[in-house]
């Protein structure tokens, strides 16, 4: 039982090293065998793989009469469970799209306060909200704009100015 005890806690022991040493084993392993083994061999992968088959295998040994044998066997297949489970979730966590940066062009529609006041014909500054950040940017009115109006963005002509147009309330 000591074995698989020491099995699993090994396990959970490369499972807090793959924080710091994820790509490793990739990086080791890139293209073996044609590539076969891409994903397959990383350190969270084998992490729940061994400390599955190891905690496994002590609660069967320690809990049946089965032997090691049986054990090992019961262990290896909740190991693979359990390998096979923490690739797919890797895979389902690399595919995720939902974490696109805004883009500048986006902020056209978005509501602002002048920081800056807005002379006719020249440029002053707004601050709008870009992904949820603050963000200061020039800005250029058809006609003067005071400070602490509020506007909306009309035009994005570069990255860091913006059209604006006073709210009419």
């Amino acid at each position: 039982m000591g074995l698989f005890l020491s099995l699993g806690i090994g396990g959970i022991v490369l499972l807090a090293g793959s924080l710091v040493f994820d790509g490793v084993l990739e990086g080791v392993f890139d293209g073996a065998l044609g590539g076969w083994f891409d994903g397959w061999l990383s350190f969270p992968v084998v992490a729940g793989f061994v400390s599955m088959l190891g905690f496994t295998g002590a609660i069967v040994l320690g809990t049946t009469g089965l032997g090691p044998g049986a054990a090992a066997a019961a262990g290896a297949a909740a190991g693979a469970g359990a390998g096979w489970s923490t690739y797919r979730l890797g895979l389902v966590l690399a595919r995720d799209g939902s974490g696109a940066a805004p883009r500048h062009g986006e902020l056209v529609g978005s509501a602002g306060t002048v920081v800056t006041a807005i002379p006719a014909g020249g440029y002053g500054e707004v601050l709008l909200r870009l992904g949820g950040q603050p963000v200061k940017c020039a800005a250029t009115a058809d006609g003067p704009v005071a400070l602490g109006a509020e506007v909306w963005v009309t035009a994005t002509p570069s990255s860091t100015s913006v059209g604006v147009r006073a709210v009419e309330r």
